[in-house]
């Protein structure tokens, strides 16, 4: 069976260009070098599943003409990936179905905390808020039965923060990542299809930088690497001549296929 990835966004956390920037990346012209939010939306079996809701959400909803999701992957609660959270309401108002949500108990307790209101019954709010139905990850490292489809998920850090990657049959989706047990390499055996975050070229204290990212990948072993959650220190030209031939840039509304 063959599924597709769709990058709604490649952006760091402040999008690119950056408000007010006047670097040469963000003034570019380059369709490459607009960038929207890291999110993604995957596609299997006729099911879609949408990879974080991050604050341009509605307007990559609108440009990719998304209509339907079957599931939300949530991989941390940083701003960034959950801002668009209750854009997730017209779903609920066209389908009056909860959205199935696959995330950790440490994400599910910061959004308890973030946005108490989605967690009140319908009625006890004046607007009706996103209506989600979570699942938790009940271990660090494994698999899970997630509306009819088996993901595969692990567990790292950025900063203080547990996020989850996911992986669906020969792809993984890994972001904002820092530190990690060598489990992880377990989890990700057998990966041909990779989508990997790298924030700069050079150093950072919470994410990898694209060397990091460039050696993680050759360790997991894959066919194919794709860059995302890219700042505006990076311009897509200049890096992608220096990059190895199995790794590129993603770039938002690229889609990938894969096996699973």
């Amino acid at each position: 069976m063959i599924g597709k990835f769709l990058f709604l966004g490649t952006g760091a956390s402040a999008g690119v260009p950056v408000v007010g920037c006047k670097c040469s990346v963000c003034l570019s012209n380059a369709p490459h070098n607009q960038r929207l939010r890291t999110s993604g939306l995957l596609k299997v079996n006729g099911k879609c599943f949408l990879i974080d809701v991050g604050p341009d959400f509605r307007q990559q909803a609108l440009r990719y003409k998304l209509d339907h999701l079957d599931g939300l992957l949530l991989t941390h609660t940083h701003f960034d990936h959950i801002a668009g959270i209750d854009e997730l309401r017209v779903f609920y108002l066209r389908e009056k179905k909860y959205l199935p949500c696959l995330l950790s108990f440490e994400s599910l307790e910061d959004l308890k905390v973030r946005y108490a209101y989605l967690f009140q019954p319908i009625g006890t709010v004046p607007t009706i808020s996103a209506q989600i139905e979570m699942h938790l990850l009940k271990e660090d490292l494994g698999e899970v039965d997630f509306l009819g489809l088996n993901i595969g998920y692990c567990s790292y850090f950025q900063g203080n923060t547990k996020v989850n990657g996911f992986r669906l049959g020969r792809f993984a989706y890994i972001s904002d990542i820092k530190e990690y047990d060598e489990s992880i390499f377990i989890a990700l055996k057998g990966v041909e299809k990779l989508v990997i975050s790298a924030l700069l070229e050079g150093d950072s204290p919470l994410h990898f930088s694209l060397n990091q990212a460039i050696d993680f990948a050759k360790k997991v072993g894959v066919n194919n690497a794709f860059i995302t959650h890219i700042s505006h220190r990076m311009d897509y030209e200049s890096v992608s001549k220096k990059l190895p031939s199995f790794i590129q840039l993603g770039v938002d509304g690229m889609e990938v296929e894969f096996e699973y």
